[in-house]
């Protein structure tokens, strides 16, 4: 993978990888907060190597993310044999000042992708290193755009046609994205919110049993965030947009919340979306889940999604679950 990001103001373009991630946004649409300190979690470690497995579809963005990977002082490898990998996982094992951060891309070149992660994660987690691995994707339409912008090879290229390829790569790719801990869905991001989106989840894994939150609002007429884990549909509530002082404000500001959690439904919704998480994010945490990410919808995404997701980290928060991120996919569209 080849070229570079554009500078500020314009969007990525021109890789095999990273081809229209979308213009720049105006405003940061991405927020981290992390609930008090809880004395039954231990510190975490000072002067820990952070290692970086970067995989995902071709055109997802790889090639854009190691550049800002390079950006932060990661030492970036791409493109490595796997029958390298456990030479490379000794190699940085050994020299840990020189290699404090080190971001390693593997994906279908590799040969066979789930044998490579298995491989690579076990030499690093053997020498006493435990990996971040971060998964981009997108939705085929998107990619398929991408590629007939940049007219790059698909690297499954042959016969099947590049929607073909598409298909391929995903199933090959599956067993990798079901063991990744993080999954970012590229397809309406910019590069400045794809930054966004991997500082977020560059922080300190969780330490014991706590778990990281990260909440998206979206809205339905632009699609379903493929990262997400749990999905929920607010549709059904009273929508501030038909209300003429309301329509142009969006679900941070007072008005609009006030408006939305004022509806005896929201309440009754938002006791029951409480109750779920108290019931399931011990089992999470059981299953050795340390990230969880929820999806909050509505239409346009811009009024009762954001204002639910924003009382539900309020909640996360005062209830010690854990750090929490949250990223208003459509706040900028408004």
């Amino acid at each position: 993978m080849s070229s570079t990001a554009d500078a500020a103001g314009s969007s990525v373009g021109g890789t095999t990888e990273e081809a229209g991630l979308g213009p720049i946004a105006r405003r940061p649409a991405t927020t981290t907060r992390r609930a008090a300190p809880n004395p039954r979690h231990a510190a975490p470690r000072e002067n820990q190597q952070h290692v970086v497995i970067l995989t995902g579809l071709s055109g997802a963005g790889k090639t854009a993310a190691t550049k800002l990977f390079e950006d932060l002082g990661y030492t970036c490898m791409d493109n490595v044999p796997g029958e390298l990998l456990p030479d490379l996982a000794e190699l940085v094992s050994v020299d840990r000042q020189r290699f404090e951060k080190v971001a390693i891309v593997l994906d279908v070149r590799a040969g066979n992708a789930t044998l490579a992660l298995a491989a690579m994660r076990g030499a690093l987690e053997g020498r006493g290193i435990k990996p971040r691995v971060i998964f981009l994707e997108a939705r085929d339409d998107v990619l398929i755009r991408r590629f007939s912008e940049t007219r790059h090879r698909h690297p499954l290229a042959g016969r099947r046609g590049i929607a073909g390829s598409i298909s391929e790569e995903r199933r090959l790719l599956d067993p990798v994205r079901a063991d990744a801990d993080v999954v970012v869905d590229t397809s309406d991001l910019s590069l400045r919110q794809l930054k966004e989106r991997i500082f977020t989840n560059l922080e300190d894994a969780p330490v014991g049993q706590e778990l990281v939150f990260q909440l998206i609002s979206f809205g339905f007429k632009y699609g379903v965030p493929l990262e997400a884990d749990l999905v929920f549909d607010v549709r059904f509530m009273e929508n501030p947009y038909y209300v003429d002082a309301l329509r142009h404000l969006s679900g941070l500001t007072p008005a609009v919340r006030e408006y939305v959690m004022g509806q005896p439904i929201a309440q009754q919704f938002f006791d029951f979306l409480g109750k779920f998480l108290e019931l399931t994010v011990p089992g999470f945490r059981s299953e050795g889940k340390t990230r969880l990410t929820i999806a909050i919808g509505c239409t346009g995404g811009y009024h009762r999604s954001i204002a639910i997701a924003e009382e539900l980290r309020e909640w996360l928060e005062r209830n010690d679950y854990g750090t929490v991120a949250v990223f208003h996919r459509e706040l900028e569209r408004g």
